[in-house]
């Protein structure tokens, strides 16, 4: 009985451990933590964004509390990060325009004029970048009292972008109803 007890034991530790360890996809690692204006994140998913058949890059998304719906992600408050790891040479361009075909399918017109502004602060801080080269990590972190920053390897680019609005839009990109990439988004959702 107490080596069953054991056995079950070191199996729960064994399943936690490998829960808290980091995922690597294309040889993107992510970690199982984040922090973002001093918050805790999780991991909730990372997977592999292709177009084509081409693999442009691999995301993680970063939440307070995992979930696998969708709507309950976007729903969360509190700090988020979607993390980009490139993995092929994208123009900035060709990057910002993407982002902004993904808003436009997951948005109705009325939504879409709501972050107008904020979607034209985007496109223009991530031009400002030149390219988005294989091997760059992008990250969009949604800080609370501040908006969304756009961080290139590291290096915070233009100013905090405002509204929760347009954070949820972003996200919609990868976990709304027409994503950019169906299996990523099952992937961000821990599937």
């Amino acid at each position: 009985m107490i080596q069953r007890v054991l056995a079950f034991c070191v199996l729960v530790v064994a399943a936690a451990a490998a829960l808290a360890q980091a995922v690597s996809v294309e040889g993107v690692r992510f970690e199982s933590t984040a922090t973002v204006s001093g918050e805790a994140l999780v991991l909730n998913g990372a997977g592999l964004r292709t177009r084509a058949f081409f693999k442009v890059y691999a995301a993680g998304l970063y939440v307070p509390q995992k979930s696998g719906d969708a709507a309950t992600l976007l729903a969360q408050t509190g700090a988020r990060r979607v993390s980009i790891g490139m993995l092929r040479d994208v123009d900035a361009t060709t990057f910002a325009n993407s982002l902004l075909e993904g808003l436009k399918s997951n948005q109705t017109e009325e939504q879409l004029a709501t972050v107008k502004a904020q979607s034209e602060q985007m496109q223009a801080t991530l031009k400002t970048i030149g390219e988005a080269r294989k091997g760059d990590l992008i990250q969009l972190d949604w800080i609370p009292d501040s908006g969304t920053q756009i961080i290139v390897n590291g290096q915070l680019r233009g100013e905090p972008i405002a509204g929760a609005a347009f954070f949820s839009a972003l996200l919609r990109i990868w976990l709304g109803d027409r994503p950019a990439d169906s299996s990523l988004k099952k992937a961000l959702l821990g599937g």
